[in-house]
């Protein structure tokens, strides 16, 4: 079975997370979705590792922060009768970067969590930027140390 992972790309601005979507090119599967980062494992890549190289593709980025949402993207495909259990990862973005999007994506926005409705139509993952917001935004919850990912 295949690796996945999703990465949940982020800057702070005015205090406030801002999540960076991404419409799917129409001859890619997916096609015309909005979507956070995601991507496939290669051999011998840890899913972190993958997820970074997914980020600088679908990008051009490297991240100033990289942790491991305490959470993963569960959803059966019945195409292939299968079960994903995909791990997600947060990547903080200076947010003043320009964006390179690749031939996978045809446009960028940068979205409030208010705002992600209209375009992030897959429950799990508008459940995990919510998860995100939560932990980057609620004085009762942080950014544990065993979650982040030194890629320094």
């Amino acid at each position: 079975m295949k690796k996945l992972i999703d990465v949940y790309p982020y800057k702070i601005k005015g205090g406030q997370p801002l999540f960076l979507i991404f419409k799917r090119s129409s001859d890619k599967i997916y096609g015309e979705q909005w979507r956070m980062v995601g991507g496939k494992v290669k051999d011998g890549e840890a899913s972190w590792e993958g997820a970074l190289r997914e980020l600088k593709e679908e990008t051009g980025l490297a991240p100033k922060k990289f942790w491991a949402i305490p959470s993963v993207n569960q959803f059966y495909e019945p195409n292939s009768d299968t079960v994903y259990s995909i791990p997600a990862f947060a990547a903080e973005l200076a947010g003043d970067e320009e964006i390179q999007l690749d031939a996978e994506h045809s446009e960028f926005k940068w979205v409030s969590i208010e705002g992600i409705q209209p375009y992030i139509s897959w429950p799990e993952q508008r459940r995990l930027m919510e998860l995100t917001y939560d932990i980057l935004t609620d004085q009762f919850l942080e950014i544990l140390p065993e979650w982040i990912i030194d890629i320094s």
